[in-house]
């Protein structure tokens, strides 16, 4: 009898063990970290101001605090960087409502993580000095663990110091370094586009004359890159322009900080060159509307006339005059005919109050969705909407 209930006890330890065993293994296999992407708080958006071309409609996608670049995996996942703040996020609409439903922190701690691109299943996160990466990362949103570093060899200032980056048709990463102050002649690391192999290896200037460039993307079919670039401080209300550039080659110079717009010598450096020395913008842009992110439209939701033409977020002026108002704050839309821009003009805006000095959001990055609709992130109201077109 002693020897059976011994049995008993023996038995019934292993049983505990193994239920308890099973239990962990099955909450750390399922365990869900996401939490809601929309709110009531993204409600309260007045959505109604946004003026959009007849037939097309804006809605928010995504709450994100300070949302920045934007990269889209073919799974759907769409991953976030910001610069204010120290997180990259992923959110995900998985019902197919065109509304994301699920959002997680991939990363955070970071130095200005502005920049996210995606290659191989693997994310690349963008830094100040240094580019890391996730790999597998649709297979861990929910535990993506410690990013590793595949280059860490940039500058570390942060003035212009947050960076865009993106793949070329080539499948090399390209990467800006902004000039580290307004108006100066840096090092030639700044100041430009470089590229590198997706492991860190190989890296090469590609571009150079480029203060501060904040977007980049590559023609459909010309497959060439065109990059904005903010224009300089303390020349006025209406001087320089900003800029939308194209780089048929490697090796071309943009002009900064000894010429603006292509024309505009710059005042304190203007004489040591000749504008003629450099390549001249596709598209002079407005002064201090500060254009980011661009994308090419090759969906086919948006009406036909939309084909290949260059949307442009303007995240809007910060130091123009009262006198003179803001400007920037809209989604502007280039007319492109091989290298050259035949115009731009206002897709949406709304955001910048009728008074021009009053704002509730500002544009960041452009992205297509595979139905053909348009994501646009918002770093001022923290969110991303869906804009989206129904004839």
């Amino acid at each position: 009898m002693r020897e059976l209930k011994s049995w008993s006890y023996i038995l019934l330890l292993l049983f505990s063990c193994s239920n308890s065993s099973s239990e962990k293994t099955e909450v750390r296999v399922n365990s869900d970290t996401s939490t809601e992407a929309l709110s009531e708080a993204s409600a309260q958006l007045p959505l109604n101001t946004i003026k959009l071309p007849p037939g097309f409609s804006i809605a928010v996608y995504a709450e994100v605090d300070n949302a920045r670049q934007m990269a889209l995996s073919p799974s759907g996942t769409l991953y976030i960087g910001n610069k204010d703040e120290d997180k990259v996020y992923a959110v995900r609409d998985s019902d197919g409502d065109f509304k994301a439903d699920k959002r997680w922190v991939i990363a955070s701690g970071l130095n200005m993580p502005n920049g996210v691109a995606l290659k191989d299943g693997n994310l690349y996160i963008a830094e100040v000095n240094r580019i890391l990466r996730i790999r597998n990362i649709e297979s861990k949103l929910n535990n993506p663990g410690e990013p590793e570093v595949v280059y860490d060899k940039f500058p570390t200032e942060t003035h212009h110091g947050w960076k865009y980056i993106a793949f070329g048709p080539d499948g090399k990463l390209y990467v800006p370094v902004g000039a580290p102050c307004n108006i100066c002649e840096p090092k030639p690391i700044y100041a430009a586009i470089h590229r590198m192999n997706a492991d860190g290896s190989g890296p090469e200037l590609f571009a150079s004359g480029i203060r501060n460039t904040v977007g980049f993307t590559w023609h459909p079919e010309t497959k060439n890159i065109w990059f904005t670039d903010n224009g300089r401080d303390s020349m006025g209300d209406e001087l320089p322009p900003c800029e939308v550039n194209t780089a048929p080659k490697a090796g071309m110079h943009f002009g900064y900080p000894y010429c603006h717009g292509g024309t505009i010598k710059d005042p304190e450096f203007g004489d040591k060159r000749s504008c003629s020395d450099f390549t001249a913008p596709a598209q002079n842009m407005a002064p201090h509307s500060a254009p980011l992110g661009l994308k090419f439209y090759t969906g086919t939701q948006f009406p036909a006339g939309y084909k290949n033409k260059l949307f442009v977020a303007e995240h809007g002026s910060w130091n123009r005059s009262r006198s003179a108002g803001f400007n920037g704050y809209r989604i502007s839309l280039l007319t492109i005919d091989g290298n050259t821009s035949l115009g731009y003009e206002t897709f949406a805006n709304g955001w910048l109050g009728p008074d021009n000095l009053k704002y509730w959001g500002r544009p960041v990055d452009v992205l297509f969705l595979p139905d053909g609709s348009m994501l646009v992130s918002d770093d001022q109201a923290g969110v991303v909407y869906r804009i989206s077109y129904k004839g």
